[in-house]
C-alpha cells in the first residue's frame, strides 16, 4: 500500500512538474520582445523590401517585427513628434538626409552601437545617430513612347506645357526633394518658379505611390520619383519604355535613414535591427524592392542599375535645410496655391 501510495505522489509530482514547465514555456513565447518600426507604405507593401527583411530577421533575433506604416518619410517624423514620450516606435526608418538634423534637434532619436565602418566611402558617413540604409537621386520620370523629347533641364520642365504631377513637401520626402531643388537651382527666384510649374500641375498627392500609381495611370507626362525608377520596370515588368530624365542643373540626392526612437526601451534589438539593415544579406534585397541604391560595395546589382542615370549631385547640407525648413515649406504654399 505504502509503495503505491509513493508511486501515485511520485506520479502526481512528475505531472505537476510538467504542467509547470509548460507554463513557463507559455509564459517565455508570451513575453517575446517586439520591435516597433514606422515607415513609409511602399517599404511595407507585398513587393517592398518589408515582407522579407521581418523575416529573415524574426528567424535572427526570436522576436516579433512590428512595421507601422504611414504615407511618407515627412510623415514619420510628424507623427513621432506629435506623438512625443507616448510614442509606440523603437525604430523610425525612412527619414532622409534633409531630415535628420530636425529628428535630431526636436530630440526624437538616440544614439546607435554599431559599425557602419565597411558602408561605401562615396558616402562618406560618420553620424552615431542615424544608419543609411538606401540612397538615390531624385528623377522626373517619363515614358519614352510618349514623349520623344524629354525637357533636359528642370528650367525647361517648368516653363513647358507637361502636365506634372509631384508630391506635398509637407508629408512627403520626395515633395520635399523637389523643395530643395527649386531653391538650389533659383534662389530667392523660386517662388516665382513655382508658380509657373503650379500653371500645368495636374495635381500634388500627400506620398509617394499615389503620384507614381495614377502617373502609371496615364495621369502625367511626368512624375517626381527617383533616377531608379525605370529599374524597376526592366526588372520587375521587362519595361524599358520607363525613363528618367536627366536635368542639366543636376539632382538632388537623398539618403534615407534609420534611427532609434528616444523613447524606446529596446535599444539592443534596435541596434541588432539597424546592423541587420546594412548587412550584405539586406542590402541585397532592398534594391529590388525599394528601388534604390545600396549603401555598401560589395552588394550584387542587376544588369538594369547599369542603365541609370548618372546626374551630378546639387543641393545642401543637413544643417541648412533643418534652418531653412520652415521658410521653404511657407514660400512652396503661398506660391503654389495662386
Amino acid at each position: 500500500m505504502k509503495t503505491d501510495l509513493t508511486r501515485k505522489n511520485l506520479t502526481c509530482r512528475k505531472v505537476f512538474i510538467a504542467i509547470g514547465l509548460l507554463f513557463a514555456s507559455l509564459q517565455v513565447q508570451a513575453a517575446k520582445s517586439e520591435l516597433n518600426i514606422y515607415t513609409y507604405d511602399s517599404f511595407v507593401s507585398e513587393w517592398g523590401p518589408g515582407p522579407q527583411l521581418k523575416n529573415i530577421f524574426e528567424a535572427q533575433c526570436d522576436c516579433s517585427l512590428n512595421f507601422i506604416a504611414v504615407e511618407d518619410g515627412v510623415s514619420i517624423l510628424n507623427r513621432a513628434r506629435i506623438e512625443g514620450k507616448k510614442t509606440k516606435a523603437d525604430v523610425l526608418l525612412g527619414l532622409d538626409n534633409a531630415l535628420i538634423e530636425t529628428a535630431r534637434q526636436q530630440a526624437l532619436v538616440q544614439p546607435h552601437s554599431i559599425d557602419v565602418g565597411h558602408l561605401s566611402p562615396s558616402l562618406n558617413w560618420q553620424d552615431d545617430t542615424f544608419v543609411p540604409f538606401d540612397y538615390g537621386y531624385f528623377a522626373f520620370i517619363y515614358d519614352s513612347n510618349k514623349i520623344k523629347k524629354p525637357a533636359t533641364s528642370l528650367a525647361q520642365l517648368i516653363h513647358s506645357d507637361a502636365q506634372v504631377i509631384y508630391q506635398d513637401p509637407r508629408t512627403s520626402t520626395p515633395g520635399q526633394g523637389l523643395m530643395t531643388w527649386m531653391k538650389a537651382v533659383y534662389g530667392d527666384q523660386a517662388a516665382s518658379q513655382w508658380q509657373t510649374l503650379a500653371s500645368h500641375t495636374v495635381t500634388v498627392t500627400k506620398g509617394w505611390w499615389e503620384a507614381y500609381s495614377m502617373f502609371l495611370e496615364g495621369g502625367s507626362d511626368y512624375v517626381l520619383s527617383y533616377t531608379t525608377s525605370p529599374a524597376y520596370h526592366v526588372i520587375a515588368e521587362e519595361k524599358t519604355h520607363y525613363k528618367a530624365a536627366l536635368f542639366d542643373e543636376g539632382h538632388v540626392a537623398q539618403v534615407e535613414v534609420a534611427a532609434i526612437s528616444r523613447y524606446s526601451d529596446k535599444k539592443e534589438l534596435a541596434n541588432q535591427f539597424l546592423a541587420f539593415l546594412i548587412s550584405p544579406e539586406a542590402q541585397s534585397i532592398i534594391p529590388v524592392t525599394n528601388w534604390m541604391l545600396p549603401v555598401i560595395d560589395n552588394a550584387e546589382l542587376p544588369a538594369a542599375f547599369d542603365q541609370l542615370i548618372e546626374p551630378k549631385t546639387i543641393g545642401f547640407s543637413p544643417e541648412v535645410l533643418a534652418e531653412k525648413r520652415s521658410a521653404w515649406l511657407r514660400e512652396w504654399r503661398q506660391a503654389a496655391s495662386r
